[in-house]
């Protein structure tokens, strides 16, 4: 069964920094590729960071230069280093894989931006 759990959301100033995770269990996780996405009130989820198993790391053009993906395959986890938040940043943020033909996602994380 494949899990994948969000956590370290909350409500920060503007400015500020958050740092999320996302567990994954059920794949065998080094093979995988991780993305971010997030979705805000009243609008469609948007793609925010991928890390491949290998290769080049991508970000949207909004949090590049503020945002940071990682992954931990020791620990089956990805990191998204979030800093200089901003009050259009707020959303909820999931991430995602695929794995054996299918795509997973995780239940979310509410990210609130404001003073």
């Amino acid at each position: 069964q494949v899990q994948l759990v969000e956590s370290g959301g909350g409500l920060v100033q503007p400015g500020g920094s958050l740092r999320l995770s996302c567990a994954v269990s059920g794949v065998i996780f080094r093979l995988v590729a991780m993305s971010w996405y997030r979705q805000a009130p009243g609008k469609e989820r948007e793609f925010v960071a991928t890390i491949p198993r290998t290769g080049n790391i991508d970000y949207a053009d909004s949090v590049k230069g503020r945002f940071t993906i990682s992954r931990d395959n020791a620990k089956n986890t990805v990191y998204l280093q979030m800093n200089s938040l901003k009050p259009e940043d707020t959303a909820v943020y999931s991430c995602n894989t695929g794995w054996a033909g299918n795509v997973y996602w995780g239940q979310g994380t509410q990210v609130t931006v404001s003073s």
